[in-house]
């Protein structure tokens, strides 16, 4: 199991066909942690750069991602 996910911002375009879709733009990383005293898990999110908006989305990384 992956200790990250990729965060994303929706944003919504219209395609050549006319079709409103929705694509997925990189806006940083969310990390799974583990507590040394009790074992609980929490999650951290690092931001690429400041965003001002009201919906994140994370993802799983996919093999093209760069590992960090």
């Amino acid at each position: 199991m992956t200790n990250h996910y990729v965060a994303t911002v929706p944003v919504k375009f219209t395609d050549s066909e006319g079709e409103v879709r929705t694509r997925f733009q990189r806006v940083g990383a969310m990390f799974r942690n583990t507590r040394n005293g009790d074992g609980s898990e929490f999650f951290s999110l690092k931001l690429d750069f400041p965003v001002a908006v009201q919906e994140l989305v994370m993802f799983p990384p996919s093999s093209k991602e760069p590992q960090e």
